[in-house]
């Protein structure tokens, strides 16, 4: 199971491209004191060394290596993009839901092993698109 407190989570959102998607999903992260506001300049130094789409609609964008220090705790935050925003160059269509992660050492491995489950059925994944509420969490 993963479970985000509702501060973590925004649906709804708009975004006018990935850059403001990734600015938007380390806010969330960054407003509940898990991480310092800059961990964004590592979520977007790791997006200009490797796209982060992951498939189905999903990006995971995440800060580099030298970054780690400006994680307090490891957390994970989801905005939603209704409409959508183009991810670039490797993405096979627009990303509706970015999933910003921070993890203070390798837990970033055990978080995408269980994103991986929870996103891999693009049924679950694409009601997670256009859900108006901000549920808690999502069992599989």
């Amino acid at each position: 199971m993963i479970e985000l407190p509702q501060q973590l989570v925004r649906v709804g959102a708009q975004a006018t491209d990935k850059h403001d998607a990734i600015r938007q999903v380390a806010a969330l992260l960054a407003a509940g004191g898990d991480v310092d506001p800059q961990y964004v300049e590592g979520m977007f130094a790791r997006e200009a060394q490797a796209n982060t789409f992951l498939g189905h609609g999903i990006a995971i964008p995440h800060g580099t290596p030298e970054s780690r220090h400006l994680i307090r705790r490891t957390t994970v935050a989801a905005l939603q993009l209704p409409q959508g925003v183009d991810w670039g160059e490797g993405a096979d269509g627009p990303v509706h839901l970015v999933i910003g992660i921070a993890a203070a050492s390798d837990e970033h491995l055990q978080i995408l092993r269980r994103l991986t489950r929870v996103l891999g059925d693009e049924a679950h994944v694409k009601r997670l698109w256009t859900t108006p509420t901000h549920g808690t969490s999502s069992r599989r």
